[in-house]
C-alpha cells in the first residue's frame, strides 16, 4: 500500500469525520491528553508509515461531538482509490472516531480556509428525567420553552456583527466579527434543537449564545435585550454558557455546495 518514493504524486484527500467527543480533550493535539486530531494522525501515520499533516475545518472543545468535521491531507498511496480511502482509514481508527466519506479534491483545497459555512446543532431535552443513553449527548431542561419566543430572540444574531460578548477573553482571534446566516430552534422527536450556521465561530461562541437565549426566554426578555448584549462587546455581558455535551459540529459547506 505504501509508496516509498517520497517524490510520488501526492493527492489532496478530503475526509468527513464523525466522532463521539466524550472521551476526548477536544480536537487539537495536547500533550498527554487524548484528542481527535491525535487519533487521526496516528491512524494516517500507520497507513503511510510516515507522519501526515492534517488540516481541519474547526477545533471542537472537550466533550463536543461531530457528525461532519472535514479534514484534508496529502497522500501518496496510489493503490487506494480516494473515494474508498475512508474505509481503509477506519480500520486504523478507534470506534469513537470514524471517517464517513472521502474524495480527492484540488491541490488548493484547504478544509479550514476554503470553508464557506459551518453549522452546529445543540440538543436540549425538555424532560423531568434524563434517559441514561442520552446523558452525554444533550442537555436536559426541566421545562418546555416557548419556541416561538426563542426564534424571535434569534433574529438580532443574523448578519455580520462583532461577537466579542459571546467569546471567552482568551480567544486570540484578531477579529471578532462573524456572519451568522441561520439561527433557529425546532423540535426533532423529543429534542429541542438549536441550529446555527456561520462563516466561522469564536471559541465557545455557540454555547455562550445558547445559554444567553435560554436565560432571556425564561426571563421573558425580547430581541432588544439580545441586541444590547451584542452591542456591549464585553464578554461579561452574555449569560452562562451551556455544557459541551449537547453540541455537535453538524456540517461544513464549501464553494459550489448546497447550503
Amino acid at each position: 500500500m505504501h509508496n516509498n518514493d517520497q517524490q510520488a504524486q501526492q493527492n489532496n484527500i478530503r475526509v468527513t469525520l464523525a466522532y463521539d467527543g466524550t472521551g476526548f480533550a477536544g480536537w487539537q493535539i495536547q500533550k498527554d491528553k487524548r484528542t481527535v486530531q491525535g487519533e487521526v494522525e496516528t491512524a494516517l501515520e500507520k497507513m503511510h508509515r510516515r507522519r501526515v499533516k492534517i488540516y481541519a475545518a474547526g477545533r471542537t472543545d472537550s466533550g463536543v461531538h461531530a457528525r461532519g468535521q472535514v479534514i484534508n491531507f496529502r497522500s501518496d498511496i496510489s493503490s487506494l482509490s480516494p473515494d474508498r480511502f475512508f474505509v481503509a482509514l477506519n480500520s486504523y481508527l478507534p470506534p469513537d472516531v470514524q471517517a464517513i466519506d472521502s474524495t480527492e479534491v484540488p491541490p488548493d483545497f484547504h478544509s479550514r480556509y476554503s470553508a464557506r459555512l459551518r453549522t452546529y446543532r445543540y440538543y436540549l431535552l425538555p424532560a423531568e428525567a434524563m434517559p441514561p443513553e442520552h446523558r452525554l449527548y444533550c442537555l436536559r431542561i426541566r421545562y418546555n420553552p416557548d419556541i416561538a419566543a426563542l426564534n424571535r430572540l434569534c433574529v438580532p444574531l443574523l448578519g455580520v456583527h462583532d461577537f466579542t460578548s459571546f467569546a471567552l477573553p482568551r480567544d486570540v482571534s484578531t477579529s471578532k466579527k462573524r456572519r451568522i446566516q441561520k439561527a433557529v430552534f425546532f423540535m426533532d422527536g423529543p429534542f429541542l434543537v438549536f441550529e446555527i450556521s456561520a462563516n466561522a465561530f469564536l471559541w465557545r461562541m455557540v454555547r455562550s449564545i445558547l445559554g444567553t437565549l435560554l436565560s432571556f426566554e425564561r426571563e421573558g426578555k425580547g430581541p432588544e435585550a439580545l441586541e444590547k448584549v451584542i452591542h456591549a462587546q464585553r464578554w461579561d455581558a452574555s449569560g452562562e454558557s451551556v455544557p459541551s455535551a449537547g453540541l455537535f459540529l453538524h456540517s461544513v459547506r464549501y464553494e459550489g455546495e448546497v447550503y
